[in-house]
């Protein structure tokens, strides 16, 4: 249950970004709060991570998301989703978030083009951000929540 909950409020976060190119804070900062809380009252985080494998993905999520947030390649909403992450989850967790968004992201680049034309007009209306090739600002949060969704799918 922890984990279906886990998953929607992600992609609640993913549809959020790339439908508005943001994540709002009410809803990054309550995932991340109720993931402390539980860690705290608990011991062990929404997928059964002890506290101390908690930690290690949290500095692991700060040691990779900041650098990217400080060069402006990372929003502060992706900052805010993977740190909520991290305290619900361990260190392969973000581990494979972070591979399986990068692997996805380039996929993506590399065949929008082709989709593009063949995605209903629903969608592209709704996700124009993903479709953008003149902004250099581009919804990252998708791309984590497929990468948290194959890490998943190989763990569990």
């Amino acid at each position: 249950m922890n984990l279906l909950f886990l998953l929607l409020w992600f992609a609640l976060c993913a549809d959020q970004d790339a439908r508005a190119r943001r994540v709002s804070n009410g809803l990054s900062f309550a995932g991340g709060l109720i993931a402390l809380v539980y860690l705290l009252i608990n011991g062990h985080g929404w997928l059964g991570a002890p506290m101390d494998q908690a930690g290690w993905a949290l500095l692991l999520t700060l040691a990779m998301t900041l650098p990217g947030y400080a060069l402006n390649r990372l929003g502060a909403g992706d900052v805010k989703v993977l740190i909520a992450v991290a305290l619900a989850s361990d260190s392969l967790h973000i581990l494979g978030t972070f591979i399986g968004a990068g692997v996805t992201n380039v996929i993506w680049l590399l065949t929008r083009q082709k989709i593009a034309p063949v995605m209903g007009q629903r969608l592209t209306r709704r996700y124009p951000g993903l479709l953008s090739t003149t902004s250099n600002k581009h919804p990252f949060v998708p791309f984590l929540f497929l990468g948290f969704a194959m890490t998943v799918a190989f763990i569990h």
